[in-house]
């Protein structure tokens, strides 16, 4: 899976915004584990996440592209913004 610098970078600011983990976003990487990982990452949270990386990045995540899969690691998740950007710009 490969992610661009760029975009890395956005999640982790919506990441750190959402979550309020500023004062650790700088050890967050592509293999830090999310969902289930991260007790921020409540399934409230979830949904501001979402909404915030669409604010972001100017996509649209319908409730059928959910899967644990996308939310497994920043580097996954990041990955999906990416295809996201991709298929609709």
């Amino acid at each position: 899976m490969t992610v661009t610098t760029e975009s890395l970078e956005g999640v982790k600011a919506v990441l750190a915004e959402t979550l309020g983990i500023e004062d650790r976003i700088g050890t967050v990487d592509e293999s830090t584990p999310l969902f289930g990982s991260m007790p921020e990452l409540d399934s409230l949270a979830l949904l501001d996440l979402v909404s915030g990386l669409e604010d972001r990045f100017g996509i649209v995540v319908d409730d059928a592209e959910f899967t644990g899969d996308i939310f497994e690691t920043v580097g996954s998740l990041t990955a999906f913004v990416d295809t996201k950007v991709d298929s609709e710009s």
